[in-house]
């Protein structure tokens, strides 16, 4: 059992009545919050808009600088930050007051003199609500990582990976750089399978992207095309550059075996280069299609090595891109 002490719930006071704010202090950290206090509204918004780990803020209506509900409304502006539990403090009774505070973008209200015991239970709604609310946008993330990764690999699957490539032919546009592509076979994996079982086949595949992965840059991306083929785009790159990595890559792939649960299972992969130089007159099919020949001639002159593709500009000119000739996979 952990003996971790849980950390303390953040909580921002703004208000310029020193009365006031002592009492709303002494009952806070009496209810072990972490308090922090500000008796500027510009100052408690500059706090609430550097700081993402402070999710619940009470705010008075009427302070120098801005007023709580001018605090809302900028808050509100704020869609990629994560969310702001706010508690309105204010004297003003009237229900036109209190409903526009609510419409500007506060949660809840409180009018002056609070009850103790009805401030807690307000805040304890509001913690209730902010974790709720994590868990509903962990839960989107948790889907959209899903949709977009490989469930054995973890890396980018087929669908993704082919996004990265249209977006990468449209950075070049805009940044008139070159960028490569590899497809990386695993060498006869079917042996692998056929030989150790499909678990240990499982256990290759994922050590061979884990070692790809080292040797990739942060802004490259890794992958799985299908079965035992994997798709590397190497951005802002030349021929020279892509083709160094796919080595280093094969390099790294045969370096030693995998250790699985069957046994050691030594691995090579074979891999095909092609260099995108100018994006008018790439397709993302010509491109791969340069790729997958390369890695057929790879194969054909005796695998575990890296071969690059010709030029672009000479097979664009002879080749049509509406073709969408789709590329062979599962090569042996």
């Amino acid at each position: 059992m952990s003996n971790e002490a849980k950390p303390k719930k953040q909580v921002l006071i703004a208000e310029d009545d020193p009365v006031s704010c002592h009492l709303l202090k002494s009952l806070l950290v009496k209810w072990d919050y972490d308090v922090s206090v500000e008796t500027n509204g510009l100052a408690a918004l500059r706090i609430l808009e550097g700081d993402e780990t402070l999710r619940l803020a009470i705010l008075d209506w009427m302070m120098p600088g801005m007023e709580g509900v001018q605090i809302c409304q900028r808050l509100r502006e704020h869609k990629n930050r994560p969310y702001v539990y706010v508690l309105l403090l204010t004297a003003r009774s009237e229900k036109r007051d209190l409903l526009r505070g609510l419409e500007l973008g506060a949660d809840d209200y409180l009018t002056k003199p609070f009850d103790a015991e009805e401030l807690r239970a307000r805040l304890l709604v509001g913690e209730r609500i902010l974790n709720l609310q994590d868990e509903l946008i962990g839960a989107q993330e948790e889907l959209r990582f899903r949709a977009t990764h490989d469930a054995l690999t973890g890396i980018s699957n087929r669908a993704a990976v082919m996004d990265a490539l249209r977006n990468e032919l449209s950075r070049q546009v805009r940044e008139q750089r070159s960028f490569g592509v590899i497809l990386v076979d695993i060498d006869h994996f079917k042996n692998v399978n056929d030989t150790y079982g499909h678990l240990c086949g499982d256990e290759v595949l994922q050590a061979v992207t884990r070692r790809m992965k080292e040797c990739i840059r942060p802004y490259d991306t890794v992958g799985r095309y299908g079965g035992e083929e994997f798709l590397i785009i190497a951005s802002n790159t030349d021929a020279v550059g892509t083709l160094a990595l796919a080595e280093r890559i094969r390099g790294v792939v045969e370096s030693k075996p995998v250790v699985a649960q069957a046994g050691e299972v030594r691995v090579t992969a074979s891999l095909g280069v092609a260099v995108s130089t100018d994006a008018r007159s790439t397709d993302p099919q010509i491109l791969l299609r340069l790729a997958d020949k390369a890695l057929y001639r790879a194969k054909e002159l005796g695998r575990n090595r890296s071969e690059l593709a010709a030029s672009l500009e000479r097979v664009s000119s002879t080749t049509n891109p509406a073709e969408g000739v789709p590329l062979k996979s599962g090569h042996r």
